[in-house]
């Protein structure tokens, strides 16, 4: 789902909780609308994905949501992001 329709989800109150998570070298934010995650996407339709934790926080504040879950069980900082 990408940010346009994401954001519009949040301010309608339809968005229930986010999480930000961290796997391999990649992080990604998940919203979840009843018990279904939506995951957030491009425009082109990829995955949308931060350098960093704080950058995704700061995405998700954007869209108006002040509280987050965060999940980096399988996370690891030094690992280099593979070229796709």
């Amino acid at each position: 789902m990408n940010e346009k329709i994401l954001r519009a989800l949040v301010e309608a109150g339809a968005i229930k909780k986010i999480n930000i998570r961290a796997k391999g070298s990649t992080i990604y934010v998940e919203a979840y609308s009843g018990s279904q995650a939506i995951t957030a996407t491009t425009l082109k339709g990829k995955l949308k994905t931060w350098g960093t934790i704080d950058s995704a926080a700061k995405w998700v504040r954007s869209l108006g949501v002040g509280e987050m879950r965060l999940d980096v069980v399988s996370w690891q900082p030094e690992q280099r992001r593979l070229q796709v």
